[in-house]
């Protein structure tokens, strides 16, 4: 998974930030409000900007690291695995529930 391979996973306290962004490879970024889930996948009208330019890259990488350092908090990679297990299963459901109905759906939708 993702954070097997070093992906950080960090919770913005500071104040109310809905935005998603991501530089990558410090050559391009995005911006948006675009959710990697299956409602916003399939259902939402979301919207993003993807940004080829290093310079612009680069300041939004500082202006995150910024952030990061003064109003996150980072999650501990193991936080999922020590949670109790009727914690997870209802989240395991509900996740498979939801994908069964967005496949019908869409299924149904071409025919």
């Amino acid at each position: 998974m993702l954070r097997d391979a070093g992906v950080e996973i960090h919770e913005y306290h500071e104040s109310f930030l809905h935005s998603k962004v991501a530089v990558v490879d410090g050559s391009w970024a995005t911006v948006g409000s675009c959710n990697i889930d299956p409602f916003s996948l399939t259902l939402a009208r979301e919207a993003n900007i993807v940004v080829l330019d290093k310079v612009f890259s680069g300041e939004l990488r500082e202006s995150l690291r910024r952030a990061m350092r003064t109003g996150t908090i980072q999650l501990a990679k193991a936080s999922w695995h020590r949670q109790a297990l009727w914690r997870k299963v209802p989240i395991w459901l509900a996740y498979t529930v939801v994908r069964v109905l967005l496949g019908m759906v869409g299924y149904a939708e071409r025919y």
